[in-house]
């Protein structure tokens, strides 16, 4: 493990889907809830709630829960261009950076998280945990793009799964 980057990681999926579909599926509170969020709330700088089914901007705060966990990660839109870049808070002090490059038919998605703590606390459960739950979460975004599948598991007698 003495080469490991603890600092940050990557991950890429390629998803037979439009660019701006896919960016839209990030960018729009009622698409985060297709594949990723039970709620997704997003605030402008005037703490005003902005409806689901709009874009959302820089400068723009949110809160986020996920199925079956208690949890509200609260954070700040850092940039969002409009068509190929994101960038947001994320664990903290963390930045998620997700970009969409056509391919082919479709567009790679290429998250990387950055800015990661290196005491052992945020080893485990932001660099290994969030990898874990980033990968799961492209694989999602995939299947429900290509196929309309939801992957997450949302009753809570099966708690803890693969796939929440």
């Amino acid at each position: 493990m003495k080469n490991f980057d603890w600092t940050q990681f990557t991950r890429k999926v390629a998803i037979q889907a439009p660019k701006q579909k896919l960016y839209d599926a990030w960018t729009k509170p009622e698409e985060l809830e297709k594949w990723f969020l039970s709620n997704a709330e997003f605030y402008t700088s005037e703490k005003e709630k902005i409806k689901k089914s709009q874009s959302i901007k820089e400068g723009q705060s949110y809160d986020w829960q996920w199925y079956l966990y208690s949890v509200t990660e609260s954070g700040k839109v850092t940039k969002a261009n409009g068509s190929d870049f994101l960038q947001f808070t994320f664990a903290g002090d963390c930045l998620v950076d997700v970009s969409f490059e056509p391919f082919k038919n479709g567009t790679i998605v290429t998250l990387t998280q950055k800015n990661i703590p290196t005491d052992d606390e945020n080893k485990v459960n932001v660099r290994l945990g969030c990898d874990k739950g980033w990968s799961f979460y492209l694989v999602n975004l995939k299947s429900v793009y290509e196929g309309g599948l939801d992957l997450r598991n949302k009753d809570p007698e099966l708690k803890p799964m693969l796939n929440n």
